[in-house]
């Protein structure tokens, strides 16, 4: 069993407007910490995967932010998409890579902007999964186990009769609930968060992309045929962009009867909201996380980043404040996951200079 990993990383991080740019997205910024989002996500698994195993996948405008910050990395292994084509076009395209490097190839698929603690735990639930899925051929996906009624997760419900060790039948995929019907699926105890992260074998997931998405599959084995050949790049670029634009989870996973879930018992969070950052970070004495230059009186359970200018807060409460030489955020933290509306506002407005 030979071990890969697929780091995920084409995502522009519209809802951490605006530090989040076209070329500097979420995950190449320091959010906690002194690394970057993707540089604590390849850390985390360098004890389990040689460097030459670890693929990265992203497209050309963060082609300089990714190579700068992952130098370790060999430079082929970071491959570009020429349109973004959702997150099945992008894991079938990685795994014809690395199947033509290694038909014996396990791979991890995992995001590069989430928060793991706990990562021993997280690397041996990565291995209890890897095994399961070379022996059976199994998708198997981690679930986290919930410690609230989260409505900006998605839900993965299981049998919870083991079917190996720690492994588990997945049943049904749910989308994020409101918050009742969140409730409901803690109280059932057989419902997961659901991580987004996969492991497999190449084959295994590419077998599935044939059966339930043939002309992704078809358009993807067009392109395994010119690897390593003059033409590979004009082939990619002319086949690629017809590609079927949808995810993992709606083209494959939700339809295969071969998905099994590994519960992940460690400390995660996908960070998908400047909530979220607020929620991860340590408080002060009145709940305000600061960072940079700050100044509050009378403001409480607030975020404030302002690392240039100087920012003061007067008889506010709960609210994010991004202030940078980009633009400024003010908002209520409950409304935080709306951010992503500024960057529609400002691609309809042609102000392409703010993204």
């Amino acid at each position: 069993m030979n071990l890969y990993a697929i780091i995920m990383a084409g995502g522009v991080g519209a809802r951490f407007w605006p530090r989040s740019k076209m070329k500097t997205p979420k995950q190449l910024l320091k959010i906690f910490g002194e690394n970057t989002m993707i540089q604590d996500t390849v850390k985390r698994i360098e004890p389990l995967i040689k460097k030459e195993n670890i693929f990265i996948i992203t497209n050309r405008v963060q082609q300089e932010g990714i190579e700068s910050q992952l130098q370790d990395i060999p430079k082929e292994n970071i491959i570009y998409e020429p349109f973004g084509r959702n997150t099945a076009a992008c894991i079938g395209l990685a795994s014809v890579l690395i199947q033509a490097k290694d038909k014996n190839a396990v791979t991890f698929v995992l995001p590069s902007d989430h928060i793991i603690k706990e990562e021993d735990l997280f690397r041996q639930t990565l291995r209890n999964a890897a095994e399961y899925a070379f022996d059976s051929g199994g998708l198997v996906t981690i679930g986290v186990t919930p410690t609230k009624p989260e409505t900006g997760y998605g839900y993965i419900q299981i049998n919870e009769k083991q079917v190996k060790d720690h492994i588990f039948k997945v049943m049904t995929f749910a989308e994020k609930p409101n918050f009742s019907t969140a409730v409901r699926f803690l109280e059932s105890g057989d419902f997961l968060w659901n991580s987004g992260m996969f492991i497999w074998r190449a084959d295994s997931i590419l077998n599935e992309i044939k059966k339930y998405l043939p002309d992704l599959f078809s358009g993807l084995d067009h392109i395994k045929a010119r690897i390593g050949k003059p033409d590979y790049e004009d082939t990619l670029i002319n086949i690629y962009g017809q590609l079927k634009k949808i995810s993992i989870d709606y083209g494959v996973m939700e339809k295969s009867q071969n998905v099994f879930l590994v519960k992940g018992n460690f400390n995660w969070s996908d960070v998908g909201s400047w909530d979220a950052v607020y929620q991860l970070s340590e408080k002060d004495n009145d709940g305000n996380v600061k960072v940079g230059n700050v100044y509050t009186d009378m403001s409480v359970d607030s975020y404030i980043y302002s690392p240039d200018n100087f920012t003061a807060l007067i008889g506010v409460d709960n609210i994010i404040v991004i202030n940078t030489s980009h633009g400024v955020l003010i908002c209520k933290r409950e409304k935080s996951q709306e951010v992503k509306n500024i960057i529609d506002y400002l691609k309809f407005n042609k102000l392409d200079i703010y993204l």
